[in-house]
């Protein structure tokens, strides 16, 4: 087989030197990508629109602009994922959900903006549940995503279209969201590295609409990465990092001395409830890893780690009910999303009034300068991303307990939400079940970089052999 149609199981670094240097035509690497598409998203369902024909035309547009001598972009010809709920003028943004089918956007998400200027390709949407209403990839408009590890189990969600695609080479990388989660858990699930920066980092569309917002969704999400390497997550932040102009809540903000900072607090059991057997060996993992490349390890757990966790919950369960609501829907959400709502809302607790409302938000800036405080005696902190194994698809609607428990699996991971902090999810193997298993690393706001430069010494020594084929 040819260099060129074994392109898709390339790095998106390589990719864009490739086609940069000539050795590669983008024409020929979308190809690839789109016959692996062929071969793959049928018995994944990860893609819920494939742009055939656009790509075809972007490519043929970067290989006449390298053929003229003049710079192509630094991720020429690199194919990638849109989720759903981002804005790419190619198509609607239905956030899975069937009455906005026919939601075309009238310009690109700046990340999505950026990535093409910067010679990226968008190949597909990503599957996602309605509205990231689960914690699963399901929805009745565009069907199940499964996980290639195991087409039995859940790959998580909700940008769990995105990972799959990702693991399974049909893009190299992919752009999601993360509210709670939702970019490093399916990338915990299926074997890639996910990112989820600093809040602001990345400008979001949201700015573009004059809906209201809730206040929870302002703080708590961003914009974040899929791929299947952290050098990629990289070169992908580079391009999509910084103020627009448009998006009154973005920074820009300077890079930290990495050199200077390599001390990392590895977070064992934090909430003394006890660590799974797989989670011990890819921390164990991760530890000798980062020591290999001069990383100085103590043991550590972060000040104020349940409250920062019920904190997220309160907020967002009491928000997400008031907002999105199974009565506000016409038409209604589809039946997993409406069925998730329907459980967790009975079973998980919510603010009563306006002065509890308040003082939960309030409470926020104390346990951030808490965390604050720990991070500048340990600048990175490494932990489990999930504190239990995929579980199989619907396993979240099983009884109104497990749905309104479900968070609970991602303690830790909901807790940088509630802080806006840059956290990576990094895989370190597979455990005794096959499937992927790995940690998370976490930083500061604003250290996103250091967490990335942890992230890539972990993944340089250990990490998961993607793309597959689904299994």
């Amino acid at each position: 087989m040819s260099v060129e149609a074994d392109s898709w199981r390339e790095s998106a670094r390589a990719i864009a030197a490739g086609v940069r240097a000539g050795d590669l035509s983008a024409a020929a690497v979308v190809e690839a990508h789109l016959a692996r598409v062929d071969e793959v998203n049928p018995r994944v369902g990860a893609l819920t629109v494939v742009f055939a024909e656009q790509a075809r035309e972007a490519a043929a547009a970067v290989d006449a602009t390298v053929r003229a001598g003049h710079d192509p972009g630094p991720l020429a010809g690199v194919p990638f994922s849109v989720k759903e709920n981002i804005d790419l003028m190619w198509s609607a943004t239905t956030h899975g959900w069937r009455g906005a089918l026919d939601a075309v956007p009238e310009q690109d998400a700046t990340a999505v903006a950026r990535l093409r200027a910067a010679g990226a390709i968008p190949l597909g949407r990503g599957n996602m549940p309605d509205f990231g209403m689960r914690w699963d990839t399901d929805n009745d408009v565009f069907g199940r995503t499964r996980n290639p590890w195991s087409t039995r189990h859940s790959p998580g969600g909700s940008s769990g279209g995105d990972a799959v695609a990702v693991a399974t080479g049909m893009v190299a990388f992919g752009l999601g969201n993360d509210y709670g989660g939702s970019v490093r858990v399916p990338a915990d699930a299926v074997g890639v590295v996910g990112f989820r920066p600093t809040g602001g980092r990345i400008p979001s569309s949201a700015a573009r609409r004059r809906d209201p917002v809730p206040l929870s969704l302002q703080h708590f999400s961003t914009t974040g990465i899929l791929a299947r390497s952290a050098d990629d997550v990289a070169a992908v932040f580079d391009i999509v990092d910084g103020a627009d102009g448009v998006d009154p809540f973005a920074v820009t903000r300077a890079a930290a001395a990495v050199d200077t900072l390599k001390r990392a607090a590895i977070a064992r059991d934090p909430f003394r409830d006890g660590e799974s057997e797989a989670n011990l060996r890819a921390q164990d993992a991760a530890v000798d890893a980062l020591e290999r490349a001069g990383w100085e390890i103590v043991e550590g757990q972060p000040p104020l780690l349940d409250e920062a966790v019920a904190g997220w919950r309160l907020l967002s369960t009491t928000e997400m009910q008031a907002a999105y609501g199974p009565d506000r829907w016409d038409p209604p959400l589809g039946a997993g999303a409406s069925r998730f709502l329907e459980l967790a809302g009975g079973a998980q607790s919510h603010i009563g009034s306006v002065e509890e409302y308040m003082a939960v938000w309030a409470r926020r800036a104390v346990v951030a300068a808490a965390w604050q405080s720990f991070f500048r005696e340990n600048p990175v902190l490494v932990g489990a991303v999930s504190e239990a194994r995929p579980a199989h698809a619907d396993a979240d609607l099983a009884d109104a307990r497990t749905a309104g428990d479900w968070w609970r699996r991602y303690r830790l991971s909901v807790a940088a939400n509630y802080l806006a902090l840059p956290a990576i999810a990094v895989p370190t193997g597979l455990a005794a079940d096959g499937l992927p298993v790995g940690v998370q690393v976490m930083a500061a706001a604003g250290a996103d970089h250091l967490a990335l430069a942890a992230a890539r010494a972990i993944g340089q020594a250990r990490g998961v052999p993607t793309p597959i084929s689904p299994r």
